[in-house]
């Protein structure tokens, strides 16, 4: 007699999917809800500092377009055109400007591109939301990366 296939445990449809170092699952979408869906789903403290990240964003452009694309939340000040991504890895949070080798001064992180700059978010790391926004502020006049 053939066993029964048992069926496995459903994940609820409001929890997505973590890959690889707790990035959250986002499916593809433009606007906040997106990227809000995305913060919420951030692991442990990496949501509360996603949070914070958001709002300096939003005061800073108060009419940023947001989108998620590749499992990541981008800003932008024109469709298609984004000036900053988040990302998730396991022990921090990584924001790339797109164009942040022009930025005065540049973000402290190099990358192998060479417009692209880095600052990495730790746990125990103080944001300077001045010096972000200041960041976010200069980006934002800038052409921005086409996605």
């Amino acid at each position: 007699m053939p066993r029964k296939a048992v069926p496995k445990k459903a994940r609820p449809s409001s929890a997505p999917k973590l890959l690889s170092g707790g990035n959250p699952q986002i499916a593809k979408g433009y606007g906040d809800e997106p990227v809000q869906a995305y913060i919420a789903a951030m692991p442990g403290w990496k949501s509360a500092a996603g949070k914070r990240i958001d709002a300096i964003v939003t005061r800073t452009v108060p009419k940023v377009r947001k989108a998620v694309k590749w499992n990541s939340p981008l800003y932008g000040v024109e469709e298609g055109r984004y000036f900053l991504g988040l990302h998730v890895f396991t022990r921090y949070i990584k924001l790339a400007f797109f164009e942040g080798a022009l930025l005065d001064p540049k973000p402290p992180g190099a990358s192998k591109q060479a417009k692209v700059r880095y600052l990495d978010i730790h746990e125990t790391d103080a944001i300077d939301e001045k010096q972000l926004a200041a960041w976010i502020k200069q980006a934002s006049k800038l052409p921005g990366e086409k996605m």
